[in-house]
C-alpha cells in the first residue's frame, strides 16, 4: 500500500496508523519481529525517515521494542497495554495472579449469565485447541492458546469495559504465563479447563467464578500445579 500526503507530518501519521493496524489486527503478533526498515519503505512507498519516525513513535508508545543488531519487535497490542506492560513488568507474580483471578472470576460469572450459543461453540473450539497444543508439547503455542481461551471467556461476559481492561493486561499475563510454563510442558502442571466451560454452559455463575478464581491462587507464588 503506497501512502501519499502533501504534508510530511500527515504522512508520518498515516504510516503510524498503518503500522499500528498491523499490530492490533494480529498480523504482527506480540513477540514477532516486524519487517526491516528497507522492507517497510518498499511496502509503503515512503521515505526511510518517515518509516523511522513512525517506528520510533510506536516504540515510544510502548508497542514496539527496537533492539540494536536484532530488529524491531512487537511487545504490546495497544498504547495502554504497552504502559501496563512496562508498569507491571517487575510486579510480584502473586499480585498479578490476584488481579487476574479477580477479573477472570468476575468475567466467568457474567459469562454464565450472558453467554450465547456462539460463545459456547467458540469456547469449545478454543478449549480443544489449547489441549492440542498441550498434547503436542509446544510451550509457545500452548501459552498463546491458553490466553486466547481466557480472552474468549471474558468476551462471553459481554462487558466491553471488562474486555478492554483484560485485553490490555493480556501482555502482562502472557509474560507471566510464559515464565511459569517455561520451555517444556510438564504433565504434573496440566490443568483441565473443561469444568469452567461446563459451568458457563450450565449457567452456574457461582461454579464458573470459583473455577476461574481457583486457577491462580492456590500457591503462595500465585500459581497452582497447573497452567493458567
Amino acid at each position: 500500500m503506497t501512502l501519499t500526503s502533501p504534508r510530511r507530518s500527515g504522512l508520518t501519521d498515516q504510516v503510524i496508523a498503518q503500522l499500528r493496524n498491523q499490530i492490533t489486527s494480529g498480523e504482527w503478533p506480540v513477540g514477532s519481529r516486524i519487517p526491516t526498515e528497507p522492507e517497510l519503505v518498499e511496502e509503503l512507498g515512503v521515505a526511510r525517515n518517515t518509516v523511522r519516525e513512525a517506528v520510533r513513535a510506536l516504540a515510544h508508545n510502548g508497542l514496539l521494542d527496537i533492539r540494536q543488531g536484532s530488529g524491531t519487535y512487537v511487545v504490546a497490542t495497544s498504547e495502554l497495554a504497552g504502559v501496563m506492560r512496562r508498569r507491571f513488568a517487575d510486579s510480584t507474580p502473586r499480585h498479578v495472579a490476584e488481579v487476574r483471578s479477580a477479573l477472570e472470576s468476575t468475567a466467568a460469572r457474567l459469562a454464565a449469565e450472558r453467554r450465547t450459543e456462539r460463545d459456547l461453540a467458540q469456547l469449545d473450539t478454543l478449549l480443544e485447541r489449547r489441549e492440542e497444543a498441550w498434547r503436542a508439547g509446544d510451550a509457545g503455542r500452548f501459552v498463546a492458546a491458553d490466553l486466547t481461551f481466557h480472552l474468549a471467556v471474558v468476551a462471553a461476559a459481554h462487558n466491553d469495559v471488562l474486555g478492554e481492561l483484560y485485553a490490555d493486561l493480556g501482555d502482562v499475563v502472557r509474560d507471566r504465563l510464559a515464565d511459569h510454563v517455561g520451555p517444556e510442558l510438564r504433565p504434573e502442571r496440566h490443568m483441565d479447563h473443561a469444568a469452567l466451560v461446563a459451568a458457563i454452559r450450565a449457567g452456574d455463575g457461582d461454579a464458573a467464578a470459583a473455577e476461574a478464581a481457583s486457577y491462580h491462587l492456590s500457591c503462595p507464588n500465585g500459581r497452582r500445579t497447573g497452567d493458567g
